[in-house]
């Protein structure tokens, strides 16, 4: 009879862990996901926690790649969103997305009527030029600037600036520095400030800007804008809460720098032990050892 040869089956090599630069910790390859816009890759996990937080606290926005150091951060896909979010929140995310692009949109609104919230179309004209918007679904015709309804002679209260009933009290609406409500420069999103201190910061873009002159504060950890110009002192803080604050700031700086200053020296030294605590080969070593002395003891 013809010998039979032995068949060699080449093992697959192992995959290698993918690190991700959510958790700080590598995974393997199936348990990761990776963005179609820029091919950065995370753990599954990971994406969805960011997606489902982006989604309850973003506002409609749009959700980007986690990495602050992409250099594409582009936008998710829905399909992506769809994947990372249970479907409720998935749904939210729309809607609110929906929601903001009609916000943003110059050519479109919402119908006043609270019965009808359709979404109408603003005839383009004269640039801050009141309208007259007829709303498809229930026929009510309104001012495109202050929403209220459009009559003959019509007057429109928006350019003067308006003044509106709040429950608290009345809100002047403008861009008057003692005006009560503003837009946010970076998404337009209307903003109300009754109390506090200049820096604002929009819940829903999380720009910081200074609600005077609307310049960008997002890098201002100092609050050194109030120190010069037209906005010099007008913080709404006194010049002890500002000093604290940069003290806090440079305090947590220092203390950081310390922290990696004093436990440095401190790794290097316990680097040995902790190679050899994790290094394989010496563990292999210390199996095989106990073997030879277990497979000694039995002979004798």
């Amino acid at each position: 009879m013809p010998s039979s040869s032995p068949i060699w089956v080449e093992a697959e090599a192992p995959q290698p862990l993918i690190f991700c630069k959510l958790c700080l910790s590598e995974c393997p390859p199936a348990a990761t996901s990776r963005l179609l816009t820029c091919n950065c890759v995370f753990c599954t996990s990971c994406l969805q926690q960011y997606v489902q937080l982006a989604i309850r606290e973003g506002g409609g926005a749009p959700i980007t790649c986690p990495d602050m150091t992409c250099l594409k951060t582009g936008a998710l896909l829905d399909s992506e969103i769809a994947s990372f979010a249970p479907e409720d929140q998935a749904q939210l995310y729309q809607r609110l997305k929906f929601e903001r692009g009609v916000q943003l949109d110059p050519g479109k609104t919402w119908c006043p009527v609270l019965e009808c919230q359709a979404v109408c179309s603003v005839t383009p004209g004269a640039e801050s030029q009141p309208a007259s918007v007829a709303c498809p679904a229930c026929g009510a015709v309104f001012c495109s600037l202050c929403r209220v309804d459009w009559r003959d002679k019509h007057v429109c209260s928006e350019r003067q600036p308006l003044t509106v009933a709040s429950p608290r009290d009345s809100v002047k609406v403008g861009c008057e520095a003692d005006a009560m409500v503003k837009q946010c420069p970076m998404c337009a999103v209307y903003i109300e400030r009754d109390q506090g201190c200049a820096q604002m910061l929009c819940k829903s873009c999380k720009h910081t800007f200074c609600w005077y002159c609307l310049q960008n504060l997002d890098g201002d950890i100092f609050l050194r804008h109030y120190d010069r110009g037209p906005c010099r002192n007008k913080l709404g803080h006194s010049r002890a809460s500002v000093m604290w604050n940069r003290t806090q700031v440079v305090g947590i700086l220092v203390g950081v720098s310390i922290i990696v200053l004093v436990s440095s020296p401190l790794l290097l030294l316990a680097s040995p032990c902790i190679l050899c605590v994790v290094c394989k080969p010496c563990k292999g070593k210390k199996k095989t050892k106990k073997r030879e002395i277990g497979q000694s003891d039995s002979t004798v």
